[in-house]
């Protein structure tokens, strides 16, 4: 089974910035997708970016221009800049075997952290 390490959630002020990490091990396939999502209080869980083994890049539409997703080695990254109140959730990282933002295609996932835009 795969381990995830994921940190770098915290508490920021709108138009602040955080950079979230995931690390994860044991993986058994040469393709995969790391993905990241996340789930506000009362609302669903939703894709915000993911990343394929072959450079494969996705962002949800209010992510574009904000943030980026890269990856160093075996750890992924979510580079998030100017935050707003509605950043605010869980964000969660992912393991799928296909290429995209559905929840349905991850079967895989880490224990979360808290992101929290508030002034």
């Amino acid at each position: 089974q795969l381990q995830f390490v994921e940190s770098g959630g915290g508490l920021v002020q709108p138009g602040g910035s955080l950079r979230l990490s995931c690390s994860v091990s044991g993986f058994t396939s040469d393709y995969y997708v790391i993905g990241w999502f996340r789930q506000a209080t009362g609302k669903e869980r939703e894709g915000v970016s993911c990343l394929s083994s072959t450079g494969g890049i996705l962002y949800e539409d209010s992510a574009k221009g904000r943030f980026t997703i890269s990856r160093d080695k075996g750890t992924v990254y979510l580079q998030m800049n100017s935050l707003q109140p509605d950043d605010t959730a869980v964000y969660y990282c992912a393991v799928a075997r296909r290429f995209g933002l559905s929840e349905a295609l991850y079967d895989y996932w880490g224990q979360g952290t808290q992101v929290t835009v508030s002034s």
